[in-house]
């Protein structure tokens, strides 16, 4: 079980990073492709299936200047093929020259498939101070 945390949290890693670089192909790598997928941006309705996610992904991308995220871990449940991350996402972004910095909890769900884990659902809600 400890080598099944330890891969879930890099994967968890991974999808920070992809999210900082805006680098859509580390998302698809990240991500399950399939239909069950579902996505909640801060402040936003439910993306169901990888389809509408990616293109989420692609217009935060293509709208953002720069993003840096730094994460607070809370816990990690890892069960036989499912498994989540809540933590704490500091958020630093400059979108249309402004800088912007927010915080939000989120939740990101791993799936266990062929061998390997894929994020199946991230929820993310704005921290109101």
């Amino acid at each position: 079980m400890t080598n099944q945390r330890s891969e879930v949290l890099a994967i968890n890693e991974a999808f920070y990073r992809a999210f900082e670089k805006k680098d859509i192909e580390a998302m698809d790598a990240v991500w399950s492709q399939g239909t069950g997928s579902l996505c909640v941006h801060p402040g936003w309705n439910v993306l169901r299936s990888w389809k509408e996610i990616r293109s989420s992904w692609v217009n935060i991308f293509k709208n953002t200047a720069y993003i840096e995220i730094n994460t607070s871990i809370i816990a990690v449940e890892v069960r036989e093929h499912i498994a989540y991350v809540v933590l704490v996402e500091n958020v630093l972004q400059i979108i249309n020259g402004r800088r912007l910095e927010a915080q939000s909890m989120a939740t990101n769900v791993f799936e266990l498939l062929g061998g390997k884990w894929y994020l199946v659902h991230h929820h993310a809600s704005p921290v109101m101070r």
